[in-house]
């Protein structure tokens, strides 16, 4: 379908994502800040509808390659923002989620891939698709704590830190880091099924325990010295670069070529 062109939509979505931020930005209205935020969530419900085409004409949930994986990643980033932003007034986080979405759309448009209906026999598995749509839930709630982490260090250089920028890092890291959790035991329980074995120290098995490991130290910081928020902070910073290498980093890692992972490259 036309509709459905990547030469066409990409460019849409990313017109629909900046006319919307633009007027939330620039009108003080409530009234027409919320035609900003409908826009946007137009250029989202557009992201979906590719999702849900290509899932039909591929008869397979699209999540097998990072190029795939991008397109959900689009998708949950935004809104992501969306509920924070309701959830926490946070009016940075719309351009934030906005502009990270824009990216990985840019990503997709300038390095479009091959579709096709091949799912290897690991992937017909009822574990496939919960874990790495959870995984990409993770991933887009705590793509927020990066910047939550940078800008707590930048409050701190300059003697004005506001302790309420860590409560709200709390709360999206108790949520995020249950995705997290989630996550690893679906992929288990899929590893069992698929190849006899819950865990094998895989490269992608390894990066994705570091990162939930750095995750949960972050959380045991916040809990036994909430009044030294600094380390925390970094251990934050840290846990989300750990994440990035964890998702697609760790694919130009010489040992992933022996990797069962190697599926998703």
């Amino acid at each position: 379908m036309m509709l459905f062109d990547f030469k066409i939509l990409f460019p849409a979505v990313l017109l629909l994502w900046i006319i919307g931020a633009l007027i939330f930005y620039i009108f003080k209205n409530k009234k027409i800040k919320n035609i900003g935020l409908v826009i946007i969530s137009a250029g989202i419900l557009y992201i979906f509808s590719l999702i849900v085409y290509m899932w039909v004409n591929l008869e397979r949930p699209p999540l097998r390659t990072l190029g795939e994986t991008r397109l959900w990643y689009a998708l949950l980033v935004p809104i992501v923002g969306m509920v924070l932003y309701f959830r926490w007034k946070m009016k940075w986080i719309i351009s934030y989620s906005v502009f990270l979405a824009s990216v990985f759309v840019l990503i997709s448009y300038s390095s479009p891939e091959n579709f096709d209906k091949a799912l290897m026999p690991a992937l017909q598995s009822i574990w496939f698709v919960p874990h790495v749509i959870v995984y990409m839930f993770a991933y887009s709630i705590l793509s927020v704590t990066m910047l939550i982490a940078l800008k707590g260090l930048l409050m701190l250089a300059k003697n004005k830190f506001d302790e309420n920028l860590m409560i709200t890092a709390d709360n999206i890291v108790y949520v995020g880091f249950a995705f997290l959790t989630f996550g690893l035991l679906f992929g288990a329980f899929w590893a069992k099924e698929a190849w006899g074995h819950y865990w094998t120290w895989d490269p992608k098995e390894t990066w994705a325990f570091i990162t939930w490991l750095f995750y949960l130290i972050y959380i045991h910081l916040r809990y036994n010295h909430k009044e030294n928020v600094k380390p925390a902070l970094w251990v934050l910073a840290l846990a989300f670069i750990f994440l990035l290498v964890c998702w697609f980093g760790v694919n130009y890692l010489p040992s992933t070529q022996t990797s069962v992972h190697t599926y998703s490259s």
